[in-house]
């Protein structure tokens, strides 16, 4: 910036320098405030309080030689502006004691002599134009919730092009399993990527399910927050309705190609070709292409979208995810054609479905205070009693007139009368009332035997073992642990255990530190089991440590689904999985070298015991018959006694 761009800021911290060795001979300084608010003069500002109380004094008539000079000097240096708080410095030690006049007056005389700068230089400012509340108002719209998602891509997975790719794959995969399970079909689903330049892939996800009926397609993949399973407390992969409509919004925003579904509902009826984009602005899908065409599979739907990512193998890839997939969903048959490298093709483990899950009514232990107050509102029952009964689990008769008589209420009395106060003593009373926990057939598990028979046939392995643990609760929600492991054989020895997170089934690939599960892990002493673990670290051992957490509401971190959150409930539940699969573990390597002793033991005896045969054939002279004899019975004795 050019001398003309000298800023207020500059001349006071100028100014003051002059006014400072102006008054160091009579050791007093005063100071006066330029410009108050200014903070580019930080250490101009300092002293502007100060300045500003000061009084100024009437200004004599004539100026002695030394302020003259001094007046000069400022100008010289700092402007106009130095050069009057010079003059009022001179002024004020000349009359020291007088009766000042108000501060204020000073600062508006430097006040346009700094406004007067700019225009001396050419340089007008522009009046800042001031919003009123009408002008605020007008600016005011309504937010789409794609448009929010749009710009925080981030809360659902989307962060970069390798978390990009895996996670468009998982929604897709995730909504074809569980259209599959819903009707009742045993899954065979087909994932192919294929690479189309070095940043940009065409993701296809083909699976045998029901199909979707013509005019749901474009709500299905072209409407945020629309789903059947956001309101149903009923485990399932997916639960908010955001995932695959999220992903195609990713494709459009990243390649600007829309999504592409081919569906049928059944054999005889037309398949259905759409092409869908999503309206961000409003939430609503726009439908470029609509026809019939010919497909060859008799039901299900086909999913393909253009996105940029990034392909990449090892752990958090969508290699790594489609074996876990395989591995935690033992009924289905996996085909997975990467853009690089072997296919991978895992026919199921079982013929049959997993039990269907049975939605449930919210559990009182598990309501909030506003939940409570719609409820109460929007309720059919004519009695508060009833209310409970019917809009609650686990609820009976008298179970709600304990909750009422705890609030100081009458069960008879109308649900939609009650006050917000009223219904706050409600709230207040459950927690005071034994409530049975909700039913555990609403949780389905993958089951010990069908872990164990998964990390057989997906690891090489010594050892393995699984265990599910009894259904528990959280905030009025049931859930189900699982723990499993598989160790040494062919696993890595020498480097920190994988740790492999699933909730409803599905593997968590990301955000491991903040998951419950690792810290799970993480607190659960693994030296009392044999293996070596460092304070804050997971164990280091060839290993690979399975955990599932299923329920009919997982308390995920954010939308996008890569952690669980630490509740105390669930934490207790992870650690007592871990522990006992950890007992079982402890309990084969103790086995394991108590083999090894006596192994070596073993060849202690067959290297020793011939010699001593020879040393007594030498001193009894015994024939090579009874030196035989004798070897072998001290082997058998000795194998005996010290052998476990």
């Amino acid at each position: 910036m050019g001398r003309k761009g000298k800023t207020a800021g500059g001349e006071a911290r100028r100014s003051t320098k002059v006014a400072s060795k102006a008054e160091k001979k009579k050791g007093k300084v005063v100071q006066m405030d330029l410009f108050r608010g200014d903070r580019k003069g930080a250490k101009a500002g300092k002293g502007a309080a100060s300045k500003a109380a000061a009084p100024k004094p009437e200004a004599p008539k004539t100026e002695a030689p030394k302020r003259r000079a001094a007046k000069r000097e400022a100008t010289k240096r700092g402007g106009r502006a130095a050069a009057l708080e010079v003059v009022a410095d001179a002024d004020l030690e000349a009359v020291a004691g007088a009766e000042a006049v108000a501060a204020p007056e000073a600062a508006a005389e430097l006040e346009a002599v700094a406004a007067a700068e700019p225009a001396r230089s050419g340089k007008v400012p522009a009046a800042r134009r001031r919003e009123t509340a009408e002008s605020l108002g007008k600016r005011q719209r309504e937010i789409s919730v794609a448009e929010f998602f749009q710009k925080n891509r981030h809360l659902l997975g989307f962060d970069n092009p390798a978390k990009a790719l895996l996670t468009a794959t998982k929604e897709a995969v995730d909504n074809s399993l569980d259209a599959c399970e819903e009707a009742g079909i045993l899954p065979e689903i087909t994932v192919a990527i294929e690479e189309l330049a070095e940043d940009r892939f065409r993701l296809s996800i083909t699976d045998n399910g029901p199909g979707i009926v013509r005019g749901q397609i474009p709500k299905v993949f072209g409407k945020l927050l629309y789903g059947s399973k956001f309101h149903i407390l009923r485990q399932s992969r997916g639960q908010q309705g955001i995932g695959i409509s999220a992903a195609g919004m990713y494709a459009q925003l990243t390649t600007g190609q829309p999504i592409r579904i081919t569906s049928r509902t059944g054999k005889g009826r037309p398949a259905h070709f759409f092409e869908i984009q999503i309206d961000t602005t409003r939430n609503e899908p726009k439908v470029l292409t609509d026809r019939e065409v010919q497909w060859d599979q008799e039901h299900g739907t086909r999913v393909e979208m253009d996105i940029a990512g990034t392909y990449k193998k090892g752990r958090r890839s969508v290699d790594d995810y489609i074996v876990q997939s395989a591995l935690a969903n033992p009924h289905a048959t996996v085909h997975y054609r990467p853009p690089k490298g072997d296919e991978f093709h895992r026919e199921r483990l079982t013929s049959e479905l997993p039990r269907e899950p049975l939605a449930i009514k919210p559990h009182p232990y598990g309501v909030e205070l506003g939940v409570l107050i719609s409820m109460l509102r929007d309720t059919k029952g004519r009695s508060l009693r009833g209310a409970l009964q019917q809009d609650f689990s686990r609820v009976s008769a008298k179970v709600a007139d304990e909750i009422s008589a705890a609030a100081g209420l009458n069960p008879e009395s109308k649900p939609r009368s009650l006050t917000s106060a009223q219904v706050e003593m409600l709230f207040r009373a459950i927690p005071k009332v034994k409530i049975m926990a909700p039913p555990a057939s609403t949780i389905v598990p993958i089951g010990e035997g069908l872990i164990l028979e998964g990390l057989k046939q997906t690891l090489k392995a010594d050892f393995y073992t699984s265990a599910t643990r009894p259904p528990a609760v959280y905030r009025g929600n049931p859930f189900v642990v699982e723990a499993g492991l598989a160790y040494g054989g062919e696993l890595p020895a020498e480097e920190i255990i994988d740790l492999w997170r699933f909730a409803n089934r599905v593997p968590l690939q990301y955000q491991q530190s903040a998951c419950a599960i690792t810290r799970g892990a993480l607190t659960t002493d693994w030296r009392n089991y044999g293996m070596q673990q460092s304070k804050g670290a997971l164990p280091a051992a060839p290993m690979v440590l399975f955990v599932h957490m299923a329920s009919v509401w997982v308390p995920f971190t954010s939308e996008s689904k890569e952690a669980i959150a630490s509740y105390p409930e669930i934490i207790k539940e992870l650690r007592l999985a871990l522990q006992e699969v950890g007992r079982r573990l402890g309990a084969y390597l103790r086995h394991r070298r108590r083999l090894a002793e006596a192994e070596q033991k073993r060849s202690y005896i067959t290297s020793y015991i011939p010699h001593i045969g020879i040393a007594l054939k030498e001193i009894l002279g015994l024939s090579k018959t009874e030196e035989d004899k004798i070897v072998k019975t001290l082997t058998e004795t000795l194998e005996k006694s010290r052998l476990p």
